[in-house]
């Protein structure tokens, strides 16, 4: 009997000092800053390229939008096949208001090669936002390498603040996660 009352007031007593010591994560999660990579809930890598005139365009200068990183090319099929349907999500909800950005605008990242093919892709397709970028090194992009790109189209969807919210999103699955974001 002595030992069952002294081993149940061990196990209180640790019990004790467990939950004392646990922080709610909650908490936790407000002092961690995000931690910088291309998953789901890390602060986006910066990118820093020049856009067909010349002039550098820093990922960092939408801060406050939702932005879509869009990797493709002009001679990529699918890409130019799912270019529609970003036209179209752009049009629609580039003067949203977002739980965590106003605006929605779109940074293309070309893997072309060319000046030409990508100038004119950007014509032909009616990419009509401002923010076009490219390195024209093809797959040897440091914009392709820093976001570990593998495959084209591929996207990353940030918040205003810089969060990736979510990744490849194609066809209808674009515009039904920019509403799941609308404030």
């Amino acid at each position: 009997m002595k030992r069952n009352l002294i081993l149940i007031v061990f196990i209180l007593f640790a019990g004790s000092l467990v939950a004392f010591n646990e922080r709610p994560t909650e908490n936790i999660n407000k002092t961690k800053a995000a931690v910088i990579g291309i998953n789901i809930g890390d602060q986006a890598p910066e990118l820093v390229f020049n856009n067909p005139d010349g002039i550098t365009i820093k990922l960092s200068s939408l801060k406050g939008k939702m932005v879509l990183i869009d990797f493709w090319a002009a001679w990529c099929a699918p890409c130019r096949m799912e270019n529609p349907n970003i036209v179209e999500s752009y049009r629609l909800y580039k003067d949203r208001d977002f739980i965590n950005g106003k605006g929605f605008t779109i940074y293309s990242v070309s893997l072309d090669r060319t000046f030409k093919s990508w100038t004119n892709a950007i014509s032909q397709d009616e990419l009509e936002w401002e923010y076009h970028v490219s390195d024209l090194k093809g797959w040897n992009s440091q914009a392709a390498a820093i976001y570990g790109i593998r495959s084209i189209p591929f996207n990353f969807l940030i918040d205003g603040n810089g969060i990736i919210v979510a990744r490849n999103l194609r066809g209808t699955y674009l515009p039904q996660t920019l509403k799941k974001y609308l404030n």
